[in-house]
């Protein structure tokens, strides 16, 4: 734990908080008396239930993934035998 001065503390404030963020504690003295605790913070557990790549490895996306089913989609859109150019009648 290191003890850094109010002047210090103050000019180093961004450097301070970063290292604080990685798990250090620093005290600020005052006049060479500590006086505060620059701690961090408890951070609540992460939820990996809804994480990407939670099941990496475990699921296979087809080639043709991208096409599947798309003379269906086509026939939904465009009507049943009906092509460009074509009335319909």
């Amino acid at each position: 734990m290191e003890t850094v001065n109010v002047h210090e503390a103050k000019t180093h404030l961004s450097r301070l908080l970063d290292r604080a963020a990685k798990g250090e504690t620093i005290t600020i003295a005052k006049a060479g008396k500590p006086v505060a605790k620059l701690v961090p913070l408890d951070e609540a557990p992460i939820d990996t239930s809804r994480r990407f790549g939670f099941m990496r490895g475990q699921v296979k996306i087809p080639d043709d993934f991208d096409t599947m089913g798309q003379a269906e989609i086509e026939a939904v859109f465009y009507g049943e035998g009906v092509h460009e150019g074509d009335d319909g009648q």
